[in-house]
């Protein structure tokens, strides 16, 4: 047999096939299911960070841009900055201000710093995300909002996760 006969197609054979359908339009009801669940009209993308359990909320509210803070049971940080470290649940005595132990110095300097020297919106309207180790009782996370209440930073939401994750 030559070459040219191997491979060699019968065209002139009349053949019909049908494809089932059916399977196909399953995955695709089942691909827009996922997607529908999955889109998120916020505008604000937060990764939490590994060693930090947030509380549960019902709450679906639309989280807006603001500055984000991080307090988890070892320190107040934002990024990868530690502002103040806590131990047994609270911020150490010498962050602290003697006449006034709600009140945070390290916390209250950075705020203010970032106030004076930003000029994005969100800071300067002052907004807060922050984000609170569920186990921390609520004394360490009165303090850093009133510290911040102080700085200019009226306006705190805090990130919780939902209660269908």
């Amino acid at each position: 047999m030559t070459r040219r006969q191997r491979f060699h197609f019968d065209t002139k054979r009349k053949s019909s096939f049908s494809i089932n359908i059916t399977s196909l339009t399953d995955m695709f009801t089942v691909m827009l299911v996922f997607l529908l669940q999955t889109y998120n009209t916020s505008e604000v993308q937060i990764e939490a960070p590994k060693d930090l359990r947030l509380p549960s909320s019902k709450s679906e509210a639309v989280l807006t841009q603001g500055h984000q803070l991080t307090l988890s049971l070892q320190a107040l940080k934002t990024g990868n900055e530690v502002i103040a470290n806590l131990k047994d649940k609270d911020f150490e005595d010498k962050d602290k201000e003697s006449k006034d132990p709600n009140f945070i110095k390290p916390l209250f300097s950075y705020l203010d710093k970032l106030m004076k020297e930003t000029t994005d919106k969100t800071i300067k309207e002052g907004k807060l995300l922050l984000l609170v180790e569920r186990d921390l009782p609520y004394s360490a996370l009165k303090k850093v909002m009133y510290t911040a209440s102080m700085a200019g930073f009226p306006q705190i939401k805090l990130i919780t996760t939902s209660k269908n994750q």
